[in-house]
């Protein structure tokens, strides 16, 4: 695996909880953790909303949660002890106002359409967060045939299709969409959570860059590059993503974390430990918290 710690270290039980913010959880919820050679560990929750698994190689991995009427959640997890815990909220819809978290769904509030094809858009929008992906799809489509240059709705499309499991489809509805607007940032975007879940590094790296490019005051495109960046062994690239969303307001500390492994790939031990300390700055408490307190002191016992 990729920025490894110690060769061969084994974490032999990792826990995974998800939190739903209105407390209920759905049995459905499925979990998976993603490595550069594939899928790692996949499962669903149990009744406590808790996914087990074990004996899970130490390293950086691309962590999924996703279920019934809500938007899948993407993170970039480090696992570097004998045994982790990681915790996940999602949300549905109802939950909190504006989209949740996951994937990239546009509203049509700012694009120049036909009325009657941002009404059948707006109709999907509702349906999508009723799971009622089918009749979803026909508004969508309806949509697009009102508007045959609606970017929006085939990268939605494709967004419905991710959460099917259809991969041909998910990839044609993103493909068509950026055929239509190739600096539409919110396509490439799930283009390159599609092609992590694949294992596909090297070309969510490409999409991913070029999403940083079009929107590049989004720190979650940063974070979804630099791990892809990681798992290409681009470590100078990694370092620039990180030093980049580090100026971004509310960013995600984790990149720090990949910047430490760059740097630890680069034998670079000084501006890892500045990056593990930055980290814990910005990110004191925590499982995560800890296990980079734990990496800092591997670092730190290293030969200089």
């Amino acid at each position: 695996m990729a920025a490894q710690l110690d060769a061969g270290s084994i974490v032999k039980r990792l826990q995974v909880r998800v939190a739903f913010t209105n407390g209920v959880c759905d049995r459905s919820t499925h979990v998976r953790l993603m490595g550069l050679a594939g899928p790692i560990a996949d499962g669903n929750v149990n009744d406590q909303c808790e996914a087990d698994f074990g004996n899970i190689p130490t390293g950086t991995y691309h962590l999924s949660v996703s279920g019934q009427n809500f938007a899948d959640t993407d993170e970039v997890v480090s696992l570097s002890s004998a045994s982790s815990e990681l915790d996940v909220r999602v949300k549905r819809p109802d939950d909190a106002d504006g989209a949740p978290p996951g994937s990239s769904l546009v509203s049509a509030a700012d694009l120049a359409i036909p009325h009657s094809a941002q009404k059948e858009f707006d109709k999907s929008n509702d349906l999508i967060a009723r799971e009622d992906f089918t009749k979803a799809v026909q508004s969508l489509n309806r949509a697009i045939a009102i508007y045959p240059a609606y970017a929006g709705a085939y990268n939605n499309l494709g967004v419905i299709y991710a959460r099917l499991g259809d991969r041909d489809r998910e990839r044609e509805a993103l493909q068509k969409a950026l055929s239509i607007n190739d600096h539409f940032a919110p396509a490439y975007v799930n283009l390159g959570r599609m092609n992590i879940a694949t294992g596909d590094f090297p070309n969510a790296e490409s999409a991913l860059t070029k999403a940083a490019s079009y929107d590049p005051k989004d720190a979650m495109t940063l974070v979804l590059l630099a791990y892809s960046e990681l798992m290409d062994k681009h470590f100078d690239q990694v370092i620039a993503a990180s030093r980049k969303a580090h100026t971004m307001q509310g960013t995600h500390a984790f990149v720090h974390q990949l910047a430490a492994r760059a740097f630890e790939q680069k034998r670079d031990a000084a501006d890892a430990i500045t990056e593990l300390q930055q980290f814990l700055k910005e990110e004191p408490d925590g499982e995560r918290a800890a296990l980079a307190r734990k990496e800092l002191a591997k670092v730190r016992a290293i030969p200089h």
